[in-house]
């Protein structure tokens, strides 16, 4: 496929801190698609199967955790960016990167981690990505970190625009390999950005019905929700309410990917540069005004009737404290996490960023078992 001029082109990669010998035992695969790969063999990428997405350990089969999302999230961006001329392999390395800093419990344990390493800097899921895949993932013999590209690093830091203030982990690593945080990113992170509003929009309608945390009646009462079910139902007057509901996702990713093409083609007229993108002083990749406030009125949805339900909050409060007191339990005696893993000095800071390291690396259920040695039983219902 031709690149646009306004696309990243791997022949013109800004490169890796760690210079690399071609090797062509490793197969035909430019830059981009070598950091694809890397983020999918990562021990970080495998850990996503068992972390939350919205719900906490669920033990429903059909519920999304993070890889799932990641997967989805990387199919809408690839559609996007096939759209718009852009590299298909760095949004989907993107794409399927974005989430990988998470620790256990999603935003709760995000959360809990932010007020437990409040003495050292706190915790942000982006930044922990870039430390992540930086320095904390191991796989090569002479340097720490997956070697990434600098636009694939550049990419994951900013992909929701400019950092004007980052979180201690992304200030480290830039200073290691400056990504050039207060310009906007490639199109290519733009569109990743927007292909995970996207997913997640709209897959947490299907999950939440699935949860019963809401029915198609009222989610009808979202307007544009209620103009895609009137369009599904006019397709198909003689099929049953539960064979259209996924017919009803799929509608509104549709007009979600239609509509940012159209209003992203009309922003990007004129430019003709990488360079030229991250100059532009604002986002390029976006939806029209309407369709943007009208995703405003189903995210509005979504948190009153899913992620603040009451049996929701419920769990994420209770997966909040036990994330806490595991961090306590580490705190009060670091020889308690395992060899690799411990301080190599007795500064505060050293110690409570190694600590977090180790937990935010957790799954939801190795978090658990841990809080179930080192703390005592764990109060998680058995819902979702």
């Amino acid at each position: 496929m031709t690149l646009a001029p306004y696309a990243s082109d791997p022949a013109r990669s800004r490169g890796r801190l760690h210079p690399e010998e071609a090797r062509g035992t490793r197969g035909p695969r430019d830059a981009y698609q070598r950091d694809r790969d890397r983020i999918i063999h990562s021990i970080p990428f495998r850990r996503l199967r068992h972390k939350t997405q919205v719900f906490v350990a669920p033990d429903g089969d059909h519920f999304r955790v993070r890889l799932t999302h990641s997967l989805e999230v990387a199919q809408i961006g690839r559609t996007i960016a096939r759209a718009l001329g852009l590299n298909e392999d760095l949004t989907e390395a993107l794409c399927l990167a974005h989430d990988i800093g998470h620790p256990p419990f999603g935003h709760a344990g995000e959360e809990a981690l932010q007020s437990a390493m409040a003495e050292a800097g706190g915790f942000d899921h982006n930044a922990h990505t870039i430390r992540l895949l930086t320095r904390l993932e191991c796989p090569y013999p002479t340097h720490c970190g997956l070697n990434l590209s600098w636009e694939t690093l550049e990419g994951l830091a900013k992909h929701n625009g400019p950092v004007l203030a980052p979180p201690w982990a992304l200030a480290e690593a830039d200073r290691e390999f400056p990504l050039e945080l207060s310009s906007w990113p490639s199109l290519e992170a733009q569109v990743a950005a927007l292909a995970d509003d996207i997913a997640y929009d709209n897959h947490d309608i299907d999950d939440g019905l699935r949860a019963g945390l809401f029915t198609l009646e009222t989610l009808l009462e979202v307007p544009p929700i209620a103009r895609a079910w009137n369009a599904v139902r006019a397709r198909y007057p003689d099929v049953g309410q539960e064979r259209l509901l996924p017919e009803l996702v799929r509608e509104q990713i549709g007009i979600m990917v239609n509509d940012l093409l159209e209003e992203t083609k009309r922003r990007i007229a004129g430019v003709t540069s990488p360079d030229a993108v991250r100059a532009a002083g604002g986002p390029l990749v976006a939806f029209s005004e309407p369709v943007r406030a009208e995703e405003r009125q189903l995210k509005a949805f979504l948190h009153a009737r899913m992620y603040e339900a009451p049996e929701v909050d419920r769990v994420r409060k209770e997966a909040q404290h036990l994330l806490a007191r595991l961090f306590a339990a580490y705190r009060d005696d670091p020889a308690r996490l395992p060899p690799e893993w411990r301080p190599a000095s007795s500064d505060p800071v050293i110690v409570l960023r190694a600590i977090g390291d180790f937990v935010a690396g957790m799954t939801d259920r190795y978090a658990i078992r841990r809080h179930q040695e080192w703390v005592g039983p764990v109060d998680l219902p058995e819902a979702f």
